[in-house]
């Protein structure tokens, strides 16, 4: 299956975290999308691997994206070296998506700074020739795709764009309260974590409101690019 776009996070959630919006507006749009999470978030505080692999498919379900798999890689400890650039390599062009969404460039959790380069290098050496994969016993072609952008997670970075994502908020809020285990519940008797606080799904819709105040609207998402952004005329901007 071709994919339009193509979402990496290093672990269930990132992706609803940073571009749930996006991501159900460009399915709204009728484009296919993915989604590849790089761990199972095994050492997370609250609950287990199990519990995020159901997590992560409700959260699939609720954005209506085409596919998602799990690559699997050791939380917390997974590296950006060939074993693993390959096993991202076979993703790429087995789903051969045009734009690519991943972690971003600095953050708290030391993963998504990790997964955003991993995902980057991917990215460029997925359009080399002479690297060669396999996919069920099949050789993959080489592809290489047209862009790659990163979501905003814990820190304020400045993005270099902004998607209005007003009309899917409340969708996005859907997937990313679909991680229940994650977020704030009285009933649990788990320990706290930054983010099962009683104000981040605030904070969450804050940055979203904060954004879009920025660019004259009411909610969005901002991301970070690794090429300058061209545009086909001057009104191509909202």
């Amino acid at each position: 299956m071709k994919l339009d776009i193509l979402v990496f996070g290093a672990h269930p959630d990132d992706a609803e975290l940073g571009a749930a919006g996006t991501i159900a507006k460009e399915v709204s749009k009728g484009k296919k999308v993915g989604i590849v999470d790089l761990t199972r978030g095994e050492l997370g505080t609250r609950g287990t691997a199990e519990i995020r692999d159901k997590e992560a498919e409700d959260a699939k379900n609720i954005l209506g994206v085409s596919v998602r798999e799990n690559l699997g890689f050791r939380d917390g400890f997974f590296i950006n070296d060939e074993a693993h650039q390959l096993e991202v390599i076979k993703m790429i062009r087995k789903y051969r998506p045009e734009i690519v969404l991943c972690n971003a460039v600095n953050d708290r959790h030391i993963d998504h700074a990790k997964g955003s380069e991993l995902v980057s290098h991917a990215c460029f050496l997925s359009g080399l020739l002479k690297i060669e994969t396999l996919l069920n016993g099949k050789a993959q072609e080489k592809w290489r795709p047209k862009l790659v952008y990163h979501y905003i997670q814990w820190k304020n970075l400045t993005p270099d764009f902004a998607v209005d994502i007003s009309q899917f908020m409340e969708k996005k809020t859907e997937a990313i309260l679909a991680y229940s285990s994650q977020f704030h519940d009285p009933k649990s008797k788990e320990p706290e974590t930054p983010i099962s606080s009683k104000t981040f799904i605030e904070s969450v819709k804050y940055r979203a409101q904060d954004l879009g105040r920025l660019i004259g609207v009411d909610y969005a998402e901002g991301f970070t690019v690794e090429r300058m952004m061209a545009v086909d005329s001057l009104d191509s901007l909202i």
